[in-house]
């Protein structure tokens, strides 16, 4: 397979061609379907407000993390909404990859940060488009309302700039540090993403293939956090 159809090609997890990725962009894009910034945008805006984030209970079997299997379910953590957005993205003709990478997140709940082992997340996913001549880096992951409980603003993408993190919260509080970068991948490299994360995080596992139970929005706090 060359390069070019590789980062367009429907493959296990980016299952574009399955029909609930398609009536997804059906959905989100109604008429002709182009690849252009402003569809893209879209798309992201779906992917990021439409489909729940939430760590807890996460489905990480193999179907669990294929972009359809993100469309049944309803939610997922960043790697999910990050496969269901580059799944996407190739669904209207715009290459894509996943980029993996290891993160400070400075603004996490107690008992996540006592599951995860501290302050380091291991295996953050995002996703890289396409766009004319240039690739562009989005995080399709926080939804609006998990923003506002954690005073984070939501991150925007325009098709045109990176969309990757803020370093900071609304209060100006540090929010996330991006530590690693593991590479871009035109597949989601599973074997490689659940054998780190049960080596990083064993706590918060609840079996082989799902995270424990909870709720971020429970966990949210009731005044701002502190700064580590």
């Amino acid at each position: 397979m060359t390069a070019e159809r590789a980062v367009l090609a429907a493959t296990e997890f980016l299952d574009h061609e399955s029909a609930p990725v398609r009536e997804f962009v059906r959905r989100v894009l109604p008429g002709p379907a182009t690849a252009s910034a402003d569809a893209v945008a879209a798309l992201y805006r779906a992917v990021r407000d439409d489909v729940r984030y939430e760590v807890y209970g996460a489905d990480l079997s193999r179907g669990g993390l294929s972009a359809s299997g993100v469309l049944r379910s309803g939610s997922g953590m960043c790697l999910h909404k990050s496969v269901l957005f580059a799944a996407a993205a190739r669904a209207i003709g715009v290459p894509s990859r996943l980029v993996l990478t290891d993160v400070r997140n400075h603004l996490a709940s107690d008992r996540l940060r006592a599951l995860v082992g501290g302050d380091v997340f291991r295996f953050h996913c995002l996703a890289s488009v396409r766009i004319g001549e240039r690739w562009l880096r989005a995080t399709p992951v926080f939804n609006k309302r998990l923003c506002r409980l954690y005073r984070i603003a939501p991150l925007e993408f325009d098709g045109t700039e990176d969309s990757v993190y803020h370093p900071y919260d609304a209060a100006g509080r540090r929010h996330l540090e991006f530590l690693h970068e593991h590479g871009e991948f035109d597949d989601l490299p599973y074997d490689l993403v659940i054998t780190g994360l049960r080596a990083a995080h064993p706590l918060l596992f609840s079996g082989s293939e799902t995270f424990t139970t909870g709720s971020l929005v429970a966990e949210a706090p009731a005044k701002p956090p502190k700064l580590y």
